[in-house]
């Protein structure tokens, strides 16, 4: 098949969509039955699967991986091409290792230099067992995990697994026994979160000063899950069991990993630098609120690197059954500084907080804002230090929330005014002239 294609500098050519779609149908004519295909574009290079439609959308946007001419990960035979040996050894390293040491030191926030003290670095560079040239210790754990995610392995699945694995494998194999082992590899690369107990009417976080209470300064109800009545608290494994949680997933670490990230650091300034206001509505830098939030801030705006951000919520059940009563809170932010075709995509997704069973917070809702609120007021007023990989350097981030995204009952929720009764539009508010 003809891939001259690859190297065309202009993707909006005819032959470069033609040889696009040629590409498609031939990695579907050669799949495994799956309804998704690895995506060769210069963002994901081969390590993500994604349909059909959003893998085409995607080597429209980024470009193919122009030294990927041997379409090994679609169903071609392995070819040496002219006798090239750097071409033979970019097939190699593409089809059996994944670029976990960048992962790595990206995550840990360190530029592309040695850091061969680190153990993580360590485990990146060892061999799954001796001789293995398909995984290191550190991909295999991570993909373990990952199907463990997808799955929804119980962690006594994982053990068991893991313990098959270690007498399957050769004398020296570096893998976990347990997955409580395998699970501090989330924690060294930094995913991490804060748990906090709440009052089961959702008066009140027990954080900071509150931390070591018992009951609700708000409705007096106890801190703690009651089995069979009051003063009956309940205990699992010797501890009290919280009757209701939230997790916060901290900001400032993960707008950190945006501009660490060399493949997403210059994405991060496309709103300031690449976005041409031609008066047509592509991206939300082109709407009213954007720009007037840009004339009233400008020292904010002076900055291509500040990021702008979303706030989107709403319930969901994770059960799938309407017979189970259950209602699980995400509060959602989305970095807007990114290209349009990037910044609603799943991967750049920011989860800040996660608000438990059973009820939703309804009109308190504000209780379970209260670390994401601080975090932002700092980003707002002090910024904070950042390394940015693309320059480099270091710069002051700053951050601003410019909208909420929601349905209507919630959009009551987040802004406090009544969605209902006489004075229900959230734009006239007491001016309303209701008719009944």
């Amino acid at each position: 098949m003809n891939k001259n294609w690859i190297d065309l500098p202009n993707r909006m050519l005819v032959d470069y969509v033609n040889g696009i779609d040629n590409f498609l149908r031939f990695a579907y004519n050669n799949r495994d039955g799956s309804s998704s295909i690895s995506c060769p574009c210069r963002f994901y290079s081969n390590r993500y699967n994604f349909s059909r439609e959003v893998v085409r959308e995607h080597l429209i946007s980024n470009g193919f991986v122009k030294k990927y001419k041997n379409w090994i990960h679609h169903g071609e035979s392995y070819v040496q091409l002219h006798g090239n040996q750097e071409n033979q050894t970019l097939m190699e390293d593409s089809v059996t290792r994944d670029d976990v040491v960048g992962m790595v030191q990206e995550a840990l926030g360190i530029p592309h230099m040695g850091v061969e003290n680190d153990e993580l670095i360590a485990n990146a560079q060892t061999d799954l067992y001796p001789g293995c040239h398909k995984f290191t210790s550190l991909s295999f754990i991570v993909r373990i995990l990952h199907m463990k995610v997808l799955n929804q392995w119980t962690d006594k699945s994982v053990d068991m697994l893991l313990e098959l694995l270690n007498e399957a494998f050769p004398t020296g194999t570096k893998l976990p026994s347990l997955y409580y082992q395998a699970q501090k590899v989330t924690t060294d690369l930094g995913f991490t979160y804060e748990t906090f107990d709440a009052c089961p009417n959702s008066c009140m976080l027990f954080r900071k000063q509150d931390t070591k209470l018992d009951k609700c300064v708000i409705c007096s109800s106890s801190r703690w899950k009651q089995n069979g009545g009051i003063g009956n608290d309940e205990r699992e494994f010797g501890k009290w069991v919280a009757a209701k949680q939230m997790r916060y997933f901290p900001l400032k670490p993960r707008l950190h990993r945006l501009f660490m990230l060399s493949k997403t650091a210059k994405l991060m300034r496309w709103h300031a630098e690449e976005w041409v206001d031609d008066g047509v509505l592509r991206h939300p830098a082109d709407s009213l609120a954007w720009k007037g939030f840009d004339r009233q801030n400008t020292c904010f705006a002076s900055n291509s690197c500040n990021v702008c951000l979303g706030l989107a919520t709403d319930e969901f059940n994770p059960f799938r059954s309407m017979n189970i009563v259950h209602s699980t809170w995400p509060i959602v932010l989305i970095p807007y500084n990114l290209p349009p075709w990037m910044c609603m995509k799943q991967p750049n997704l920011i989860l800040s907080v996660l608000i438990d069973r059973p009820k939703g917070p309804g009109d308190k809702i504000d209780v379970y804002l209260q670390s994401l609120i601080e975090e932002l007021k700092e980003l707002w007023d002090e910024g904070e230090q950042t390394f940015n990989a693309s320059t480099n350097e270091m710069f002051q981030l700053h951050a601003a929330l410019l909208w909420t995204i929601s349905d209507f009952p919630t959009y009551a929720n987040l802004s406090g005014w009544s969605m209902k009764g006489e004075y229900a539009c959230p734009c006239y508010n007491v001016k309303t002239q209701s008719c009944w």
